[in-house]
């Protein structure tokens, strides 16, 4: 646990004047030596406006509040210091990945003093428990005889956990989704936050969908190619179909899959033509005609999934924009591991319908730098975070993101993340 972590939050209208009140509070400070630091933080929590030049500093005590206020009135950068100008938030979107963000202890503090993120934990943990013979919670903290993460039917269901907790996490403190976007399986936490399926039934289906891959383990290989996607189209178009297409990513990330020979045969072209390509740790072709033959198997398992409206804009993956929840069926999650993942096509529908604030719900940042590009020709009114950091899950991590997205134009509610930070403390 990391005690006493505090946010201080200023605004001004000018960065001159930004300097000018963290000049202005610092004297007041050594004035009054005896003052509460928390005092403060609630006092500028309380204050209604907030400009567009911002700061936030994050710290411990007295002593890291003065020197964020000397950092922010002398312009100087510090650790415990964001700053930034706000830009028009627009509408929110929280993204989930699919693969690559989970690392052993991941967001272990925040189970052991965050309410909202631990209460969360405990309801997946219960949830999941009908479908699995080991503990959520246990292979988290590392328990004793609790399996790893290198298991992907281990992984996945971890994985959605932590991310739809850091989701209810982010909402308890005042950031809500207008929209939800999921990369590949990430599509499952996606569709629960959204409120399209219950628990239950998010359960269900990552546990189906992890036993059904179960059975193509070996048969294809997946690869990723910093390439555009019509170049890597016409790269692979020599094997006639045996490679596909299974990810786009972003303008200049694509990703394939295909037979290991098909596979093996690219990589040594990939090599003769110096073009980097990186293989993909997973014993399997997803997103390809390799997930054909667990069609009906899932389809079976799936049967009884029972979407509901969802509250919240389910952006599909599957098909690059917005899909009713009414779709969100055991077709659908045979779908999403069967069709490419069009996650660039996504957070593009996003943007022109207003979506500017990006918020990646995930252990460790693997989407960011995807939205980042395919949005970059639209202009700098875009704000993409993350929310913790491989080897770095904690709550001091957690009230950094939370900073960046404020810097950048997000409103958190400042009385209940103090009342959080409070509630650590204790904890």
């Amino acid at each position: 646990m990391t005690a006493g972590i505090t946010p201080w939050p200023l605004s001004a209208k000018s960065a001159s004047a930004l300097a000018g009140t963290a000049a202005a509070l610092l004297q007041d400070l050594h004035d009054q030596p005896d003052t509460d630091p928390t005092d403060v933080a609630y006092s500028l929590a309380g204050d209604s406006a907030s400009f567009r030049h911002r700061a936030v500093i994050v710290g411990a005590g007295r002593d890291q509040l003065l020197a964020g206020l000397r950092a922010i009135a002398s312009g100087t950068p510090s650790p415990g210091v964001i700053a930034g100008r706000a830009t028009r938030a627009g509408r929110t979107t929280f993204a989930f990945p699919g693969q690559g963000s989970p690392w052993v202890g991941m967001a272990s503090e925040l189970l052991a003093t965050a309410g909202v993120f631990a209460d969360e934990m405990k309801r997946c943990d219960q949830a999941f428990a009908e479908f699995l013979d080991w503990s959520l919670i246990g292979t988290l903290r590392g328990e004793p005889g609790a399996p790893g993460l290198d298991r992907d039917d281990v992984a996945q269901p971890t994985l959605f956990a932590v991310m739809v907790s850091l989701a209810a996490q982010w909402r308890a403190l005042g950031i809500e989704p207008d929209a939800v976007v999921g990369h590949s399986q990430g599509e499952v936490a996606a569709a629960y936050v959204a409120g399209a399926l219950s628990l239950r039934d998010a359960a269900r289906v990552i546990c189906a969908q992890c036993e059904a891959i179960t059975g193509v383990v070996g048969s294809g290989i997946t690869v990723s190619i910093p390439e555009p996607v019509d170049h890597v189209c016409a790269l692979i178009g020599a094997w006639d179909g045996s490679i596909a297409i299974a990810e786009r990513n972003s303008p200049s990330s694509t990703v394939v899959a295909g037979s290991a020979v098909a596979i093996a045969d690219l990589l040594a072209r990939c090599e003769r033509e110096h073009l980097p390509v990186t293989r993909i740790p997973l014993p399997y072709a997803s997103h390809s005609v390799h997930m054909d033959e667990v069609r009906e198997r899932l389809r079976e398992q799936l049967a009884d999934v029972r979407p509901r409206p969802a509250p919240i804009t389910f952006i599909s993956t599957v098909t690059g924009a917005a899909a009713d929840a009414s779709v969100l069926d055991g077709d659908y999650w045979f779908a999403n591991l069967r069709q490419p993942v069009l996650f660039e096509d996504a957070v593009r529908w996003a943007y022109g319908r207003g979506h500017r604030t990006f918020i990646e719900c995930s252990p460790h940042q693997t989407l960011s730098a995807d939205i980042e590009e395919s949005l970059d020709d639209c202009g700098d009114d875009v704000t993409v975070v993350g929310t913790l950091r491989r080897d770095d899950g904690s709550w001091r991590r957690f009230l950094m993101s939370l900073a960046e997205s404020h810097v950048r134009g997000t409103s958190p509610h400042w009385t209940r993340v103090l009342d959080a930070c409070a509630g650590h403390r204790q904890g």
